[in-house]
């Protein structure tokens, strides 16, 4: 059981280390995810609420609701509380991740 303890802390370290190795241009949310250790249906679960609120936001825009205050609360509530709303945010405009909507929440920043 021991060996399996230090394969497994091995390869965390290895992951951290390729996480380092991405520019710190390209895919800063990925990046994010790793630093953070999220898993992958920490990241689903992210996902599906973004896909949620996006939807949420296309009929507010359709109703003529302009308050983006309620949408963010809702964001900030339903994100992991490993992560930092300001930096999901900006992490997400840069990787193109669901822009219309993270375009909305920076406003509320």
């Amino acid at each position: 059981m021991n060996d399996v303890v230090k394969r497994i802390e091995k390869l965390e370290y290895y992951q951290r280390l390729m996480a380092e190795m991405i520019p710190e241009n390209g895919y800063p949310f990925h990046r994010m995810i790793i630093r953070k250790g999220l898993s992958e249906r920490e990241v689903e679960e992210f996902f599906s609420t973004c896909d949620r609120l996006s939807m949420k936001l296309q009929k507010q825009k359709a109703e003529g609701f302009v308050y983006n205050t309620p949408l963010f609360k809702e964001f900030e509530e339903q994100l992991h509380s490993k992560l930092k709303v300001h930096e999901v945010v900006d992490s997400c405009l840069a990787q193109d991740i669901y822009p219309a909507l993270m375009k909305q929440l920076k406003k509320s920043l």
